[in-house]
């Protein structure tokens, strides 16, 4: 749920010995173990309870799956992903023979550009500042 890195772990580990101090830090930390334990026994509980009043029917339940996101993911895309991944395959496919297709012209146009002698040298072309 929470991604926290070790950057984020350290600058909390500062905080607290800067608030509270290095010899209350450990006193704390036992209460907030017990406290997390407690919540994670509460929601163990909360979701065998649901589990249990639900029905055999609904034994699989994973309280994960009632996340709306994760619902509309599991049960509407689940029909619409292979059209997906097919439409993503023609975008790919397309892609990779347009790029063919410009690595041939560029080809192409290198061999008539060495067909083509070079203009004589006029120097540079001419600026007309009114034109601009």
């Amino acid at each position: 749920m929470f991604d926290i890195g070790p950057g984020e772990i350290g600058v909390l580990i500062v905080l607290a010995i800067i608030i509270f101090g290095p010899e209350k830090l450990p006193e704390i930390a036992r209460k907030v173990a017990r406290v997390v334990n407690y919540l994670r026994h509460i929601a163990n509980d909360a979701q065998s309870t649901l589990r249990r009043e639900l029905g055999p029917e609904y034994a699989d339940l994973d309280i994960r799956d009632l996340n709306p996101k994760t619902f509309v993911k599991k049960h509407l895309l689940e029909e619409v992903q292979p059209v997906i991944d097919d439409v993503r395959q023609d975008f790919k496919d397309a892609d990779r023979g347009m790029r063919e297709d410009v690595e041939d012209m560029k080809k192409t146009l290198a061999g008539m550009n060495k067909d083509v002698p070079a203009a004589e040298s006029e120097g540079p072309a001419p600026f007309d500042r009114e034109a601009t």
